[in-house]
């Protein structure tokens, strides 16, 4: 995990909202209207690495000295850090280094790969990631860009929730937002303090959630089950993440495999939206009722990188799902 001293704040996310504004044009923001009741959905999917990670990615990076750009990034994910941080790196012409799952889907590794970026793969379960991670700064000196427990990464992703007080002309009375470290969560609740922010994650992996229960890192277990949100599943918060959310942010609501599949479906029949299973996961939690929405809830899709094969499947009216 990171050290860093810095803390993030409210005056951090404004400065990464006006650095993504001089290079990214706002997310949609789309009325959607669930039960009798029309909100709002933030289309981080749309972002042009299909997911809200580049804003952490190019606030992170295009703060680097130049002795630190000259040294490289490393970064540890799934698929949506990794083309983050790879996009701002190639933009600014850093080198970078991802650390990705074997087991990642091939949608997301061939991404990063295309973005220039080397990839070392990892045994999940059975390696640390953090640990391989490790050994390659030990080795090279580049700089850790992780993927939520740094503060410019979660001042970069709360620079959504600056892009959605300006589209809705006030503050939201709730963000609904996918949870897997916790970044994306925290960030918004530095950009958007009056609002109720709720962090959603998969049943078993609501390490966020128990952690703001227990006011204490949580680590998944062993033999935490299979989930189909690949991009929320770290094995755990960290410190840097838990001490903005608390009392800043409501513990997570959590969703199943099926739940996911359903807001997948509505969000393409609904919205003509493609959106991965970790990128639905608080629609699900909206439409379920698990989170009450009102006309000033804004519910975030926060990653489109999904494989033709899998989508196809859940989309198809007759889908058989044995996983």
């Amino acid at each position: 995990m990171n050290t860093h001293t810095r803390t993030p704040t409210r005056d951090g996310v404004i400065e990464a909202a006006r650095k993504a504004a001089e290079i990214l044009p706002p997310t949609p923001l789309l009325p959607v209207e669930i039960g009798d009741v029309r909100c709002w959905v933030k289309a981080e999917s749309l972002q042009p690495i299909g997911a809200f990670k580049i804003r952490g990615g190019w606030h992170r990076l295009s703060d680097l000295t130049g002795a630190e750009k000259a040294r490289g990034v490393v970064a540890v994910s799934s698929g949506n850090h990794a083309q983050g941080v790879a996009w701002a790196a190639r933009r600014l012409g850093i080198k970078a280094t991802i650390v990705m799952p074997r087991d990642a889907p091939q949608v997301k590794l061939d991404a990063t790969r295309a973005l220039g970026a080397e990839i070392v793969l990892y045994n999940r379960p059975g390696e640390d990631r953090d640990e391989v991670a490790a050994g390659i700064i030990a080795e090279t000196g580049a700089v850790l860009v992780h993927a939520f427990a740094d503060p410019w990464v979660i001042e970069g992703q709360g620079s959504a929730g600056i892009e959605i007080v300006q589209q809705l002309a006030q503050e939201p009375s709730r963000i609904v937002a996918c949870c897997g470290g916790g970044g994306l969560a925290a960030g918004l609740s530095l950009a958007c303090p009056d609002a109720e922010i709720v962090p959603v994650e998969p049943v078993g992996w609501d390490m966020v959630g128990q952690a703001l229960r227990a006011g204490a890192i949580v680590r998944a277990p062993q033999d935490a089950p299979k989930t189909i949100c690949d991009a929320l599943q770290p094995p755990a918060t960290a410190e840097i993440n838990l001490s903005v959310l608390k009392g800043r942010s409501e513990p997570s609501v959590t969703v199943t495999d099926d739940e996911v599949r359903a807001a997948q479906r509505f969000a393409f029949s609904k919205l003509q939206l493609v959106v991965e299973p970790g990128g639905a996961a608080a629609l699900a939690a909206a439409l379920t009722g698990k989170v009450a929405v009102d006309e000033h809830t804004v519910i975030m899709l926060t990653g489109g990188n999904t494989d033709a094969e899998s989508f196809a499947r859940t989309i198809a009216p007759s889908a058989n799902h044995p996983d």
